[in-house]
């Protein structure tokens, strides 16, 4: 048998992920952690550049406003990208695609670097549009064009790579924060420039490697450059089985031609799908995660942590997540996808219900504080290790290839209107609940639990339309959603 090390080095595969990852989840990852050091200084930017062109400083409140529009507009591009995806890749194909976001990212960069000698706010929110619909474009290319090279038996750990990668880019966003590095008033606009680097590898190297073999045999219906991708990716072979594997799906999508977004919404045979996604993706970022990951600084305050160590416990919560990844992603095609999900959701419902107490009795005694921060970085490993990883091979996997693309723009739509509202909210709600706001994130991950355990199909080495085919067979109470149509049908 050989490892996943000798399979992924018998082509140019291991290469391939490592450049989509620095183009792909790796750039939302460092979005993510990038203006939290940079911030004071940005808004000290802002006063400067206003008194420069009017002799006058601002008032207080126009600072915050456009401080606000340079942090939010991040998320608008993203949803614009998000809602481009199905034009952009289904038209350029998958490697065309990302190399388009990673040109936009290039653009966006040279705007931010060059913003502080223009004395320009309006430059960095442009920018931000720009790095949003990037990101808001490549999250999704990135793991479709994953799932879409890998071989079945291996297609977890292949798709598991982008959530590596998101760690890693919000690491390194956080590293170069630091003070000794970066994370000074002279140089935050380059620190918010680094991505463009990787971007620009991306658009090096990526030419030289070939097109996803589905997307070559389904979509453009060419034989030989799916196989010479195969090859190219996964060493010499005839690959009969993927290819049978294919066509197969091919004739089930001749039966039925691709859907629009609006379309799929309406198809009562993918339901189930879309609802597994829709509940998956509600859960991650309703169960604390993202807040944790915007608002560490206040979350380690609340449980009592010393102010001036606060940046070093984030920096050792970035180290966890890409561990846990990592392990995470060894784990997944011996585990399964259903145990990661139920048994990640159970173990952090757990750690947020002990994290209310212990912050609860913070002043009862010195160690109370270490304990507290113990059980943030559990949540996060139960995360990781679970839900955080498995998500994206989940939803990469559930839909075929006709559904797919309407199926990722609509989880795009999703991902970025609940980036939004949680960063509004969420400040609001920690100062209304105060500790007790997180009571409200352990239901939301009691919820995903229970969702997972019971109705949840595991999909672990099947193939798209066995997917398919186990979603239609849920049932409650006796019925399920195709058997819905059915009887409509009839009528």
């Amino acid at each position: 048998m050989e490892t996943l090390l000798q399979q992924l080095t018998r082509g140019n595969a291991l290469l391939l992920i490592i450049v989509l990852g620095i183009g792909g989840s790796f750039q939302s990852g460092y979005h993510s952690t990038e203006l939290s050091s940079p911030s004071p200084y940005i808004q000290s930017f802002i006063n400067s550049s206003w008194f420069h062109r009017y002799n006058e400083p601002p008032p207080p409140r126009t600072i915050t406003i456009i401080w606000s529009l340079i942090v939010s507009m991040y998320a608008v591009g993203g949803l614009f990208g998000a809602f481009s995806v199905k034009l952009i890749t289904g038209t350029l194909g998958r490697k065309k695609a990302m190399i388009c976001t990673s040109f936009i990212a290039i653009v966006a960069g040279g705007i931010m670097l060059t913003s502080k000698s223009a004395k320009s706010y309006e430059m960095i929110i442009v920018a931000r549009i720009l790095y949003g619909f990037s990101a808001g474009l490549g999250a999704s290319s990135h793991v479709m064009y994953l799932a879409e090279i890998s071989p079945r038996k291996i297609r977890g750990t292949v798709t598991l790579t982008s959530a590596i990668f998101l760690s890693l880019g919000k690491l390194l966003g956080q590293f170069l924060g630091l003070s000794e590095l970066l994370g000074r008033e002279e140089l935050w606009n380059i620190a918010l420039s680094v991505p463009a680097l990787f971007s620009l590898v991306q658009v090096i190297v990526l030419p030289f490697l070939p097109e996803a073999p589905r997307y070559s045999f389904i979509e453009k219906g060419c034989e030989k450059a799916c196989i010479k991708a195969l090859q190219s990716l996964w060493g010499e072979g005839d690959y009969k089985q993927e290819m049978d594997e294919m066509l197969t799906e091919q004739a089930a999508i001749e039966a039925a031609p691709r859907k629009s977004t609006l379309q799929l919404m309406r198809d009562r045979s993918v339901r189930w799908q879309l609802l597994t996604m829709s509940i998956v993706f509600c859960v991650n970022k309703l169960s604390g995660i993202p807040a944790i990951n915007i608002f560490s600084f206040d979350v380690f305050q609340k449980a009592g942590i010393p102010t001036d160590k606060i940046r070093y416990v984030t920096l050792g919560l970035g180290v966890s997540q890409i561990i846990t990844s990592i392990f995470c992603g060894l784990l997944i095609e011996q585990s399964g996808r259903r145990p990661l999900f139920w048994g990640g959701y159970g173990l952090m419902s757990a750690s947020l219900l002990l994290f209310t107490v212990m912050v609860n009795l913070k002043d009862s005694s010195y160690w109370i504080p270490h304990i507290s921060t113990g059980l943030i970085f559990l949540f996060i490993i139960f995360f990781c290790g679970g839900p955080g990883g498995a998500s994206n091979t989940l939803h990469s996997e559930i839909f075929i290839q006709s559904d797919r693309l309407a199926a990722f723009v609509l989880l795009g739509i999703l991902r970025w209107l609940l980036y939004a509202v949680l960063g509004l909210v969420f400040p609001f709600l920690i100062d209304a609940l105060d500790s007790y706001c997180f009571v409200l994130f352990t239901c939301v991950c009691l919820l995903g639990f229970l969702y997972t355990f019971f109705l949840l199909p595991e999909t672990k080495g099947k193939t798209m339309l066995e997917i398919s085919a186990d979603f239609k067979a849920i049932t409650i109470c006796g019925k399920s959603f195709s058997e819905e149509k059915t009887l409509e049908t009839k009528l």
